[in-house]
């Protein structure tokens, strides 16, 4: 489960790039209800979306030569330049080397094997998001690509994730935890990329928790966004879609069922 208590290997941060931030704002406020906060002249335009005074992500105008629009997801760790270097070690990447944010904290983004971009924070002033876990926060991350067994080997050199296998109607899915943290601790899952669904994409890909799943489609739509996977029910977890802002930034919505015990 996803917590602010955050630890090594922990998704800590997300943010989005779009070509028009301001536009950016107008939807996700639209459908989250999120406010804007810039970060000020020295940030480069960089700013926080807030959800009641709780920063829940963050958000920067992006050009094309930075890459397509998109979410990436930060995990945290205790030293960035180590973490740089132990994914060159495992057959990485480094896309952009670690460097201080003000006094906030130090971040890297990096790429596993597959080529596939996250980002890296270590914590100064700032720990990470100030909310998770609830409507309209970051609730669960997931991971699509080719090849399971070669991303569960590379992230546990490089952040010390733990993998295990839950079943489901119809097959298993493989979890991720931070090391020694026990699956109460569990906060995503890695997923064998669809030859047959090219829609859902390889990445990283944030989930968002919602209160109705079928209105956040809808009202998606509404905003100019796309919806490349309709919403449905997946047994023991909740109804999930799969939607896109309208520059294409790929996110998840989640409606979770309630909690037993």
């Amino acid at each position: 489960m996803l917590t602010t208590r955050y630890v090594t290997g922990a998704p800590n941060w997300i943010d989005v790039g779009a070509p028009d931030l301001d536009g950016a704002v107008s939807f996700y406020g639209g459908l989250f209800g999120w406010r804007f906060r810039s970060a000020g002249p020295e940030a480069g335009g960089y700013g926080f979306f807030e959800l009641d005074g709780r920063i829940v992500a963050g958000g920067m105008r992006t050009t094309p030569e930075q890459g397509p629009p998109s979410w990436t997801v930060y995990f945290q760790v205790p030293d960035a330049g180590a973490a740089a270097r132990a994914s060159e070690q495992a057959r990485g990447d480094v896309l952009v080397r670690p460097e201080e944010v003000l006094d906030q904290g130090t971040m890297a983004v990096l790429a596993d094997r597959a080529g596939l971009p996250f980002g890296i924070w270590q914590p100064g002033r700032l720990a990470g998001l100030g909310a998770v876990g609830r409507t309209g926060a970051l609730c669960w991350v997931e991971l699509h690509t080719a090849d399971v067994a070669a991303a569960a080997a590379y992230y546990r050199a490089v952040l010390g994730l733990e993998t295990s296998a839950v079943s489901f109607p119809g097959g298993s899915y493989t979890c991720i935890n931070p090391a020694d943290e026990g699956e109460d601790a569990m906060f995503g899952g890695v997923v064998p990329l669809a030859e047959d669904a090219p829609h859902t994409g390889a990445g990283w890909l944030p989930y968002l928790a919602v209160d109705d799943a079928d209105a956040a489609v809808a009202l998606t739509r509404e905003l100019g966004g796309t919806v490349p996977v309709d919403a449905a029910d997946i047994e023991g977890v909740g109804r999930v879609a799969h939607l896109a802002d309208p520059h294409g930034a790929r996110f998840a919505v989640l409606r979770p069922l309630p909690r037993q015990g």
